[in-house]
């Protein structure tokens, strides 16, 4: 028809993109065959977890990396052909931006204007634009050092824009933020999709957060799971996602459900458990667990993460992977007084700066006790003081009865810690990994080989065995850290940011033996940023600045947080509410 407007281009095209690897003689697909279109004006999700192909992705679309196959076109130009004709066109902020730590805000403006050949004559204007846009207006003298991580990543996004791009690439912005900062670089994206004609791709291993996006990409392990809108993928699962209550504690119904035939999820949710069902037909409840009469399922409206978690359950089938609840840990923590940690008035100095205020918390024996705060809040130097690893500048703490400014080495004892980033010995294989961290914890001779076997066999590491720790995928590379930090059957626990950037199905094996730990009486103490994951905590301690804003159980936090508006508030809109309430909130 002659009055019908041409079909606008896609910003993005892929097509049947490869890319492979090679590690240790072995060849691996970081991207198997992805095409996909990326329309112009958008922000498109790029979803899933590390190892998807993400990053690499990103790398090969703003010409960084060759192709080992298909073809990829960003703005008109063929990328393999024209590789600075697009770096001229795009933006890309990679997930660690290289800001000088040592220079100022401005500075670090003026590297990065000077590096883009941004004109001298624009540049007051533009910066003025981007630290009003940022909030980093009254910061530009700071040391770029001794910024948060929210300022900094928001800093890093005002560098990459300095010179206005078509397309811009954001890898993982949001990862190891707060809730908070994770709020404020989407308003950041959000204003700038009004106020530009831009196009955004924006990966991501937050699933909530494909429903901010026009469209997804959906990556697991370099091929791509499915395209197109968030709600296209929720309605697959519609009349498939329920809550479900009962008698027995959350932590037992959901281990329960996990194994029911016909539930492919069962994950804690407030005073629930959230369940998705193979099908949309289900039998009567009352008979699925013996232990549970009185169990009833309430529909709920189905979630993104769910129908992802729906289309890895398929793919795990398809491949033969299985997909099943962990089994408790062998022993039970030892017998004694209920009150295992106690906090009290700890203060925490690093010259003029308080790092730690003032504060009070106690966590009894079983317990999961989640620290969460905003970056900078303190909650990572309370950390290192629990185990043992930093002195504190005043006030008491007791862990496992020991007096920690006493006998600190005799706690560590009784500790077992997770680091957030692999902390184990790369090169060395899995096996001389527990073998060298039994030693570590001084266990000898029949005792150290009972204890390796029973890691072997309960994290299932007998196939990788001899693999080098360093080239482990994710998953693996979790599993074997927490048989690590199990391996002299510690009575505490503690967690950094023990999930970052696995997969749901990862994730939730994790839990599922994190809770199996509790219920033996194991005590375990978690810091995170995965609002989801402070459900799993019988007790929460918000902190910010230093202080302690709120205390007391998830659905109880979540209170602050309910208005006629929001009448059901998500733990990420609690601990929002909580950080911007200055005063301090007992909610037990």
């Amino acid at each position: 028809m002659p009055n019908e407007r041409p079909e606008k281009p896609p910003a993005l095209k892929l097509e049947a993109v490869q890319r492979h690897f090679r590690t240790n003689k072995r060849l691996v697909t970081a991207l198997d065959g992805i095409s996909a279109e990326v329309e112009e004006g958008t922000v498109t999700g790029l979803i899933g977890p590390d190892g998807a192909g993400k990053t690499t992705l990103m790398r090969l679309i703003a010409g960084l990396l060759r192709l080992d196959g298909g073809s990829i076109q960003a703005l008109g130009l063929d990328v393999s052909a024209d590789p600075l004709g697009v770096q001229g066109k795009l933006g890309y902020m990679p997930q660690r931006f290289g800001l000088y730590e040592d220079l100022s805000v401005r500075e670090n403006l003026d590297l990065y204007a000077d590096l883009q050949g941004v004109a001298p004559a624009i540049r007051p204007a533009r910066y003025a634009e981007l630290l009003h846009m940022t909030g980093l207006g009254p910061f530009t003298q700071r040391m770029a050092g001794r910024l948060s991580g929210g300022m900094k990543q928001k800093l890093g996004l005002a560098c990459t824009l300095l010179h206005p791009p078509e397309l811009l690439l954001l890898d993982e912005p949001t990862v190891g933020v707060d809730p908070v900062s994770r709020r404020e670089l989407w308003q950041i994206i959000e204003h700038l999709m009004q106020t530009t004609s831009l196009t955004v791709l924006f990966s991501t291993a937050y699933l909530d957060e494909a429903e901010r996006c026009d469209a997804v990409l959906l990556l697991h392990e370099g091929r791509l799971l499915g395209s197109g809108k968030p709600g296209e993928f929720t309605k697959e699962i519609e009349g498939r996602s329920y809550l479900a209550s009962s008698q027995l504690s959350r932590r037992r119904l959901q281990a329960r459900l996990s194994s029911t035939p016909g539930v492919i999820d069962a994950i804690i949710q407030g005073s629930h458990v959230r369940v998705i069902t193979a099908s949309t037909t289900t039998s009567d409840p009352a008979g699925w667990i013996e232990e549970a009469p009185d169990l009833r399922l309430t529909p709920t409206p189905p979630r993104f993460e769910d129908s992802f978690v729906a289309r890895l359950h398929e793919q795990a089938q398809e491949t033969g992977s299985s997909v099943t609840a962990m089994p408790p840990p062998l022993k039970s923590a030892n017998d004694g007084d209920d009150n295992v940690i106690s906090v009290s008035r700890l203060s925490r100095r690093f010259g003029d700066f308080v790092a730690v205020n003032d504060i009070s918390f106690s966590v009894n024996r079983g317990q999961i006790f989640g620290l969460l705060g905003a970056n900078g809040a303190g909650k990572s130097t309370t950390f290192r003081m629990l185990c043992g690893l930093l002195p504190p500048s005043s006030g008491s703490l007791q862990v496992a009865g020991y007096d920690l400014r006493k006998a600190a080495a005799a706690a560590r004892g009784r500790i077992g810690y997770m680091a957030q980033k692999f902390s184990l010995y790369g090169d060395l294989s899995v096996h001389r990994n527990l073998r060298f961290f039994s030693s570590a914890y001084r266990l000898k001779g029949a005792r150290q080989q009972d204890r390796i076997d029973w890691a072997i066999q309960e994290f299932d590491l007998k196939p990788i065995l001899n693999d080098t720790s360093k080239d482990l995928p994710l998953g693996f590379k979790q599993r074997l850290a927490l048989a690590c930090a199990l391996m002299h059957e510690p009575d505490i626990l503690f967690l950094d940011e023990p999930t970052s950037g696995v997969d749901p199905l990862a994730r939730r094996e994790f839990w599922r033996r994190i809770n199996g730990l509790a219920e033996s009486g194991v005590t375990v103490l978690v810091t995170t940023h995965f609002m989801e994951e402070a459900e799993y905590c019988d007790q929460l301690v918000i902190m910010a600045q230093g202080r302690i804003l709120a205390t007391g159980a998830p659905e109880n936090i979540k209170r602050i947080a309910r208005t006629p508006e929001t009448p059901d508030p998500t733990m990420e809109d609690a601990f929002i509410a909580v950080i911007e309430t200055p005063a301090e909130a007992d909610v037990t």
